[in-house]
């Protein structure tokens, strides 16, 4: 069974201050971008860090950075709970003795990609998230749909509108990954189609 574990950010984590945008405008994005993006991390990241490239989760405000340790060498008939505690072992050595090297790598990618960078590895079934970006959300909601997360709020399951709300947000990519995904992939075709179509020069 797959563990997944957030932590707080590094002390240290320039985050904060390199990755917020300053202008209105969100940075470009899209399918040619993000290859740039991984194509960058490619080139950045030491070798030997991870086993093949790093998955990087792309949008306007964070890129997610997360890559694959080599599994830790066990005896053979070792236990679930031993699997677990060296692969989490092997990824709590990985993030303190890259912290530095990471920081380094957020600070020159942050202004050159207009977002924060958050890091996390994964090894075996273990999968943690160093550093990430909490970033607010503002909308407008009425009765019926407030009532939904007072609800939650009542039953325990939330502490604030805010909270319920994220909660809402974590069960419909659970229950609807499949549909969530096929929406990406076809967002990607039409970014696709779209950068290899004709521009039309400015005339005088």
């Amino acid at each position: 069974m797959k563990s997944t574990h957030e932590e707080s950010s590094d002390a240290s984590w320039t985050g904060r201050r390199g990755g917020r945008r300053r202008s209105g405008g969100a940075p470009p994005s899209g399918p040619e971008q993000e290859r740039l993006i991984a194509a960058w991390f490619a080139g950045r990241i030491p070798d030997g860090w991870f086993e093949g490239a790093p998955t990087i989760e792309v949008d306007p405000d964070e890129l997610q950075v997360v890559g694959t340790l080599p599994s830790p060498q066990l005896p053979e008939g070792a236990s679930e709970d031993e699997v677990r505690v060296a692969e989490l072992a092997r990824i709590s050595g990985f993030r303190e003795d890259s912290r530095g090297a990471r920081m380094r790598i957020a600070e020159e990618a942050q202004p050159a990609f207009g977002r924060t960078v958050s890091w996390g590895a994964a090894c075996g079934d273990s999968r943690v998230l160093f550093t990430t970006a909490g970033v607010p959300v503002m909308t407008r909601l009425r009765l019926a749909d407030r009532r939904v997360l007072d609800t939650l709020i009542d039953a325990g399951v939330a502490r604030s509108r805010s909270e319920a709300l994220a909660w809402c947000v974590r069960l419909v990519a659970q229950h609807e990954a499949e549909w969530i995904a096929e929406l990406r992939e076809a967002m990607s075709s039409v970014e696709e189609v779209r950068a290899r179509g004709p521009r039309s020069a400015a005339t005088d």
